[in-house]
């Protein structure tokens, strides 16, 4: 099937005169009717289900579409992006390990990377997506157990050269995972391009009508894991009955892993509401990219147009810096969030925002609703100056959300704005 259709049909099939619609299994626990039977699914998790804290049998159906959808072959939802993010590390390193990680990903995960992690004992080592191979590679230390990017960044727009991070990471024979919420599956596939693993927010565009907030972990099955670098990989979890995760489940390793040790001690695990909810997104993902990337194309050159703003940031727009990468990598769109430089700094910045009367000032974006925020003064507040520019962000940085509204009346909305620049 095809995205657009999986969109529909992944995950979950109808029993005869069982619900067309998928059902909401909003329970804690499951019953059994024999210890043994308990036993059995202790020792082999992908029997059945245990407790909520590890998985849900309506969060499972959506875990299996995003799996379908991004070409993976197991995926596990969490509770936010955020969580996401710091499973997709943990699963990998422990203390005295180190990660790579680029400098233009979204400020709270650089604040959970550069100071949560770090009070773990695991460090991240920041680079420039735009840095040489031979620059990235030499950040690379003999501890160093993954490469994490963005794919589309938030909120500079970068468009990250998978290839030529998968390069350098499986050069040190340690997985690329990139944060995909930004494109989603419609607009890019990561493991078509060699990536490893594939995290998102799922808040965003899969969820897209800002009623709940998740993470997903997408497991491509493909990283060896076996190749000596990761013996919690290879040897048994004692923590888990021995269980030898490249041995007895040698199809997703990563995942297993990850639900097993740490969703099973976090248990940061979205309820069967959520899930059913962000299935209801996940049905119209593939209409409402196309529609966010036509208004935002539309928008981007409004923008240019108006002479207003010292920069325009989006890589579908022709001039754009990173506009061979996005023909490359996300030919049918580049999503629909375009980052504003105005012109005469924060001040400006902000008469601008409050002039809006449609377009909401909100900490969110890639709703189905035109969104703004001023990232320097609110997600990204907690960096320093050095870390704002090396995200890309200056003081008069706008984060423009294209909704799914009329595009007129978004030009409209933004043009009575800029009238009290003018």
């Amino acid at each position: 099937m095809k995205n657009e259709t999986k969109c529909l049909h992944s995950g979950y099939t109808p029993v005869n005169a069982g619900p067309r619609v998928m059902p909401i299994y909003q329970s804690t626990t499951y019953r059994y009717t024999s210890t043994d039977e308990v036993g059995a699914v202790f020792n082999d998790p992908t029997r059945s289900h245990i407790y909520t804290r590890f998985t849900n049998p309506t969060v499972d159906v959506v875990e299996k579409k995003i799996a379908d959808l991004e070409g993976g072959v197991a995926a596990m939802c969490t509770s936010s992006g955020q969580m996401a993010s710091m499973m997709s590390i943990l699963n990998l390193c422990h203390a005295g390990d180190s990660f790579i990680s680029t400098s233009t990903i979204y400020g709270g995960t650089v604040n959970l990377f550069a100071v949560t992690l770090k009070k773990l004992g695991v460090e991240c080592i920041f680079v420039d997506p735009d840095a040489t191979e031979e620059e990235i590679s030499a950040k690379i230390k003999p501890n160093t157990k993954a490469v994490f990017a963005e794919t589309l960044s938030n909120p500079a727009v970068v468009v990250l050269d998978i290839e030529k991070f998968v390069k350098i990471a499986h050069k040190h024979k340690i997985p690329l995972i990139l944060d995909n919420t930004f494109p989603t599956p419609i607009l890019c596939r990561p493991f078509e391009w060699g990536a490893d693993v594939v995290i998102h927010s799922t808040s965003k565009y899969m969820d897209g009508h800002a009623l709940q907030v998740g993470g997903v972990i997408v497991d491509s099955g493909k990283f060896d894991f076996t190749n000596g670098n990761f013996p919690e990989f290879t040897e048994p979890d004692e923590s888990y009955h021995g269980t030898i995760y490249t041995r007895d489940y040698a199809f997703a390793p990563y995942i297993i892993k990850a639900r097993m040790q740490l969703m099973r001690d976090f248990g940061a695990y979205p309820a069967g509401h959520s899930g059913f909810l962000l299935n209801l997104g996940l049905e119209t993902l593939a209409l409402r990219m196309k529609r966010y990337c036509e208004n935002a194309m539309t928008m981007a050159e409004y923008f240019v147009s108006t002479g207003m703003f010292e920069e325009v940031r989006y890589p579908g727009l022709k001039g754009d810096k990173y506009y061979d990468l996005a023909q490359k990598y996300l030919p049918n769109g580049c999503s629909g969030v375009i980052s504003l430089t105005v012109k005469g700094g924060k001040q400006a910045a902000a008469k601008f925002m409050d002039g809006l009367k449609m377009a909401s000032n909100e900490v969110h974006v890639a709703d189905i609703r035109t969104c703004v925020l001023h990232p320097a003064t609110a997600t990204h507040r907690q960096l320093t100056d050095e870390q704002l520019i090396a995200c890309g962000i200056n003081p008069g940085l706008v984060r423009f959300s294209v909704g799914l509204e009329n595009v007129d009346d978004i030009i409209n909305d933004v043009d009575n704005s800029l009238k009290n620049l003018r």
